[in-house]
């Protein structure tokens, strides 16, 4: 029952995540991002949740995947790049002064006001 619930989980999380940040992604505006939000963050923890709960059922299988040379390959790249993207925009920050606008916008969209 577990594996069927977090299948469900799975499926349904990755399809808010993807249709909101492909919106957020497409309608680049600011305004729009802080409204998707509330929407991403709490599919993004439905998601880590059911993803946990999918490779503990299933990690035997994914280290079996990893014994092949290019799934491990590209496997390595894309942990990479992720990496190096973490490293972007943690030493791109946004002014404080516009931060601190940014953060009560959300806290306002988050509160529904």
């Amino acid at each position: 029952m577990i594996r069927k619930l977090a299948a469900v989980g799975l499926f349904v999380s990755f399809l808010a995540m993807a249709s909101s940040g492909m919106m957020m992604f497409v309608i680049e505006k600011p305004s729009f991002t802080i409204q998707m939000h509330p929407v991403h963050k709490l599919f993004g923890l439905l998601m880590i949740v059911s993803v946990i709960a999918h490779l503990s059922f299933n990690f035997r299988g994914l280290l079996n995947h990893m014994k092949t040379r290019s799934v491990a390959w590209v496997g390595g790249v894309l942990v990479v790049l992720m990496v190096l993207l973490y490293g972007v925009v943690i030493n791109n920050q946004v002014p404080d002064d516009l931060a601190r606008q940014m953060d009560a916008a959300a806290a306002q969209a988050e509160a529904g006001k």
